[in-house]
């Protein structure tokens, strides 16, 4: 392993009259002769005495790497290589993920997860922003509800594996612009306002006990491409790693708001635009998050909807429909239910439900909604509202291949990053027209593609060379300056296109089921 830390074991002859070099010299001598000049901090050095006596010189030094060569952070009496640790964290503004690395083998040692302490001054960021807005108070509040999360996590995992926050020498970080400037307590309007440059976009490696934590080394934050292409998605490219091949890729971070960017090893073009919380089920009347009760999956069986309900240990992959459990639907359903609505004509091209085709379809209020679980109903103005979500991340692929002179058929892989797109399914969002009409084996879950290259960016100092060439290769379009942004959006709000030609798959999927319906085998 070649990290952002290391640990150093030294024996050290004991001064004498002959050899009357410092400790401190002794060390860093000792440390030179092993391949790593390094300093000590003013930590090490006061524990230098009567430490080195009582260990009779055997001893091991904590480096860690503040971006241009290695601090000494910690010395331990004897051989301590062995307990050699270090954390990755992703830092999203609804959920923060922190894993812990032995960073001599590079084995993850535990995952844990919270909700973002943040969320009670905004479930969005925006709300954040502007609750933060010149109120250093309100700030600073964000700022110790960020690391309070994060240390949260830190002790979640030493109740797991026994290995404090203390015990570690580096953390990793990747989160947007608006995260990171509230971790470093700095106000986030600029990443809203105009012109939208950010405060900080390269904060770099910062001292852990400086920012609240317990570790012994750096926070290192990953840089930021601009106001809304943030340090997750930069850590997103060290993990899918196209952009050191040949081969032309694409890699989207769906959510509420969707990061795009696709290219090689010769150019990175890359936007990001609104795509809208009904993909997270958060402008859904009976939306909610993928936790206990909400509906993850729906199918089509025995000529009707069957759901799937998460977390319920008496629903099997294939559950009766209605299940009682059932308390809402979250993105990965509403992508099913939409895809089974549209393929078996419930609902039109334009989203529209036909009431005929099942008592399910029911009138509430002034519209038409279905009732896909007991109870819980999905209205004509959600399936709207998703419309226009699916239309815009539709619509920011079709612009980026246009602009680039890249055609579907010459994308090799098409990434689909965060919990979405790794619970997402593939033929569902196709059919939908969320996902391009492509082979399904270039359709690829990145998974936690931002903690994933946190942690290989936290084991491989080398990709910081990389960090540097991804910034430098990467060229950023504003959406909101395209003239025709809009009449393209216009166009991808129907099921699965208003060209039904750019979805061949589901043209022909369509046929199939028109063809069983007649002949009454569905």
């Amino acid at each position: 392993m070649d990290g952002l830390s290391e640990k150093i074991y030294l024996e050290i002859s004991s001064p004498t009259e002959e050899d009357a070099r410092s400790d401190q010299k002794r060390i860093l001598d000792g440390l030179r002769e092993a391949g790593y000049p390094a300093s000590l901090t003013l930590s090490v050095m006061r524990r230098l005495y009567p430490l080195c006596r009582q260990a009779e010189w055997k001893l091991t030094l904590s480096l860690a790497w503040d971006g241009t060569g290695w601090q000494a952070v910690d010395v331990e009496p004897g051989d301590t290589r062995d307990r050699h640790y270090g954390l990755a964290v992703d830092l999203g503004s609804t959920t923060v993920v922190t894993r812990l690395i032995h960073c001599g083998t590079g084995a993850c040692l535990g995952e844990v997860s919270r909700y973002n302490g943040q969320i009670p001054w905004g479930t969005d960021i925006l709300t954040r922003i502007f609750a933060c807005k010149d109120n250093p108070e309100v700030l600073e509040q964000v700022r110790q509800a960020t690391v309070d999360t994060i240390c949260a996590n830190l002790a979640e995992l030493e109740a797991q594996t026994g290995v404090a926050g203390s015990q570690c020498i580096q953390m990793t970080v990747a989160g947007n612009a608006t995260m990171i400037h509230f971790l470093l307590g700095i106000d986030a309007f600029c990443v809203f306002s105009t012109p939208y440059a950010v405060h900080v976009d390269q904060p770099g490696f910062l001292p852990g006990e400086q920012l609240g934590f317990p570790i012994r080394g750096y926070v290192f934050c990953f840089p930021c491409r601009s106001n809304y292409l943030g340090g997750d998605i930069v850590s997103g490219m060290l993990a899918v790693g196209f952009y050191r091949r040949e081969g032309i890729c694409a890699f989207f971070d769906i959510g509420t708001n969707g990061e795009l960017v696709v290219g090689n090893r010769d150019f990175l073009l890359c936007g990001a635009g609104a795509a809208g919380p009904a993909l997270e089920g958060g402008s859904v009347k009976t939306g909610m998050r993928a936790v206990a009760g909400a509906v993850d999956r729906v199918f089509w069986q025995d000529g009707d909807l069957q759901v799937h309900v998460l977390g319920d240990p008496a629903a099997k992959e294939e559950a009766e429909p209605g299940n009682p459990a059932a308390k809402g639907i979250c993105g990965s359903g509403i992508v099913d239910l939409l895809a089974v609505l549209f393929l078996h004509g419930w609902i039109d091209l334009k989203g529209r439900l036909h009431p005929e085709k099942s008592p399910r379809i029911q009138r509430r209020g002034d519209s038409w909604a279905v009732e896909y679980a007991p109870g819980l109903f999905f209205d004509q103005a959600d399936i709207e509202e998703f419309v226009k979500t699916k239309a815009a991340a539709y619509t920011m692929v079709e612009y980026v291949l246009r602009e680039s002179g890249i055609s579907l058929e010459e994308l090799e892989a098409f990434y689909v990053a965060g919990a979405f797109g790794k619970h997402v399914d593939k033929e569902a969002a196709v059919s939908i027209g969320l996902y391009p009409d492509l082979p399904r084996d270039r359709l690829r879950s990145a998974g936690n593609a931002s903690l994933e290259g946190a942690e290989r960016l936290l084991c491989n100092r080398s990709l910081l060379a990389d960090l540097d060439a991804i910034l430098e290769r990467m060229i950023y379009i504003q959406f909101g300056a395209v003239e025709d942004f809009l009449h393209m959006m216009v166009a991808a709000q129907a099921f699965p296109h208003t060209d039904i030609e750019r979805f061949p798959t589901v043209k022909a999927r369509l046929e199939e089921i028109r063809k069983k319906e007649e002949a009454g085998e569905l």
